[in-house]
């Protein structure tokens, strides 16, 4: 029924009429996939100035103030459109804190040059690092992520960032052809030659488990 609570499109239309409650259980669904995407693009020279919940806490106040907007027009799925306001805000705090040097990434290879910040073989390679079963020596992790590192700066760009959106995201096969703009089958068909390559320079590294990639 329409009426119950948490009908999601009771609490979306809620949500849209300024009810605070209904916004705030309507952004925390998504908390959690907004906060890995903003965990891979912040850039690292901001550590300690900013970290994923101060996007976050910015990107609900956008967030708020324009839902009406969608709720009216509804120009994409709801999660890529949250997700485009959260990557706008990113770029946003990005210009703020860096300025001129936000090209300037120093030996982060940037992957994909997309419309939001770019994922960085830095932040990746850290994420798949966190899998390794036996690389627990500082100077071993440092070794391997450079490792790692040299396998993700190896891939075609644009199978990096399906990579990226596919496996590190979590977004669906559909979500990530419309971030793209490419067709479904496209999307798939890179996914699947991304990870099997992935998979393969992987074996090579010393300490990782195939089966967790």
């Amino acid at each position: 029924m329409t009426d119950e609570p948490n009908n999601p499109d009771d609490l979306m239309a809620r949500a849209a009429a300024g009810d605070q409650d209904a916004l705030a259980q309507v952004f925390a669904q998504h908390r959690e996939r907004l906060r890995q995407m903003v965990r891979l693009r912040l850039d690292r020279r901001l550590q300690g100035r900013l970290d994923p919940s101060d996007v976050l806490q910015e990107a609900y106040l956008d967030f708020s103030r324009r839902l009406p907007e969608y709720a009216r027009e509804q120009t994409m799925p709801f999660y890529l459109w949250l997700r485009f306001l959260t990557g706008q805000r990113l770029i946003d705090l990005h210009r703020q804190h860096l300025g001129t040097k936000m090209r300037d990434a120093g030996q982060e290879v940037s992957l994909y040059r997309g419309a939001l910040p770019h994922a960085s073989s830095v932040s990746l390679a850290a994420q798949l690092l966190g899998r390794l079963t036996s690389a627990s020596r500082a100077a071993i992790r440092a070794e391997t992520q450079i490792h790692i590192q040299e396998a993700l700066n190896s891939m075609d760009p644009l199978d990096r960032e399906v990579l990226t959106l596919r496996h590190f995201e979590v977004l669906s096969n559909e979500e990530t052809a419309a971030v793209l703009g490419i067709k479904k089958s496209a999307a798939s068909n890179r996914y699947i030659r991304a990870l099997k390559r992935l998979k393969e320079i992987l074996a090579r590294v010393p300490g990782f488990d195939e089966n967790s990639a």
